[in-house]
């Protein structure tokens, strides 16, 4: 019986999925869009660079401790659980900008975080030396090097180091969804280059960003939750 169902499983089409601010949005979060440089009404320069840390690191603290409350509270929401139950049909894998969990909160069990989780903090000295977090980061917490701890988050002007990563797991995709993202923050927003030219591709947002030069694209101008329901149904096509 184990043999076939890992058969089964490895005969699955691969489904990777780019997610962005809007998956979130419909669980009340509010996540930086590149459209107003607002994050919850923050400047996002003086709360998510490495310059406004070095300037104000409690200021930028008690904004990441806020930002993980917000998450703690909030619940995932239909799009989360639709791309959980896809899981039944399809091999897939998540990318996601998002550094909440509501996708693992609602079943998701591949998921890649580019932009790190709000649940984890870090050593400023490492970049890899991370620890789990619930609670507040403070001044004066410090990691086993003796380096103030700060939250898991990839800023603007970092590296984004799971950014190869994606980009290999995009090109052995048999099927490419991005939901919710403007596709204007890089380097995350190149990853839709690497997806094979001939395979589906799907975008789900409220909002289309510009894809004049994505080929085999399905668009679905719908928000996540309702937008999964209409890409159901264009997949089932494609078992």
């Amino acid at each position: 019986m184990a043999n076939k169902e890992n058969d089964t499983i490895n005969h699955k089409k691969k489904l990777v999925v780019l997610t962005g601010a809007g998956m979130s949005a419909e669980s009340g979060l509010k996540t930086f869009r590149d459209t107003d440089g607002l994050w919850e009404g923050y400047n996002v320069y003086e709360v998510a660079t490495p310059r406004g840390f070095a300037t104000n690191p409690q200021f930028v603290l008690d904004f990441y401790n806020m930002r993980r409350k917000d998450v703690a509270n909030a619940k995932p929401n239909a799009g989360h659980v639709g791309l959980a139950a896809l899981e039944n049909d399809f091999d897939v894998q998540i990318i996601t900008q998002n550094i909440d969990d509501l996708h693992e909160r609602a079943g998701s069990k591949n998921v890649l975080h580019l932009h790190g989780e709000i649940f984890k903090m870090r050593s400023v000295k490492n970049i890899f030396k991370t620890f789990d977090i619930r609670g507040d980061i403070n001044l004066g917490d410090v990691a086993e090097d003796g380096s103030q701890l700060r939250p898991f988050i990839v800023w603007f002007e970092e590296p984004v180091p799971m950014i190869v990563e994606a980009a290999k797991i995009v090109s052995t995709a048999d099927i490419f969804v991005v939901i919710g993202t403007s596709l204007q923050v890089y380097p995350a927003a190149g990853l839709v280059n690497y997806a094979n030219r001939k395979i589906p591709k799907f975008i789900i947002d409220k909002n289309i960003p510009y894809t004049s030069s994505i080929q085999n694209l399905t668009v679905i101008e719908k928000g996540a939750g309702e937008g999964l329901y209409y890409l159901k149904n264009y997949l089932k096509n494609l078992l």
